[in-house]
């Protein structure tokens, strides 16, 4: 079942690239959350997706909102991915285990595949969700979008 624009968030707890761990709540009432689904590190587009958050995170710091590039891939796969890409500001928590989870609770979990859709689930500062959208899997997300939306 797929999470509708309206809806509250659903809470989660996940492990980031670096060790640390990401409660959605934390950032609730003082924060605005982007979570970027992407289905697997180490391809082309999630790759271009992570570094396009990254290049941002400056954009949406100053939009008080703070940016989750979540996929199924385990901690140590997605430390080294995020060394690769020179990615050090964004966190990059892991929905490894139980496996998707944290994907199928907001409905962007692809059974069949074993991964997430390629998704952009934006909250407000209460987390309800604001702005919703699944792309296909090949294209490359635009956050100029989540920036005017923002904005606003």
């Amino acid at each position: 079942m797929a999470i509708k624009d309206g809806n509250m968030a659903v809470e989660f707890m996940l492990k980031d690239q670096t060790g640390n761990v990401v409660k959605l709540s934390t950032f609730k009432g003082n924060k605005k959350v982007l979570l970027s689904f992407h289905p697997l590190a180490w391809t082309d587009v999630c790759a271009r997706q992570m570094e396009s958050l990254e290049m941002m995170f400056n954009d949406f710091t100053a939009l008080n909102t703070v940016c989750l590039g979540i996929s199924v891939d385990t901690a140590p796969s997605k430390k080294a991915w995020a060394k690769s890409l020179n990615i050090t500001k964004t966190s990059l928590p892991c929905d490894f285990w139980p496996h998707g989870e944290v994907a199928r609770n907001y409905g962007v979990f692809r059974e069949r595949d074993g991964f997430s859709e390629r998704a952009n689930i934006l909250m407000d500062e209460e987390q309800k969700i604001i702005f919703s959208k699944v792309y296909s899997l090949g294209d490359l997300p635009d956050l100029k979008e989540i920036l005017e939306i923002l904005k606003k």
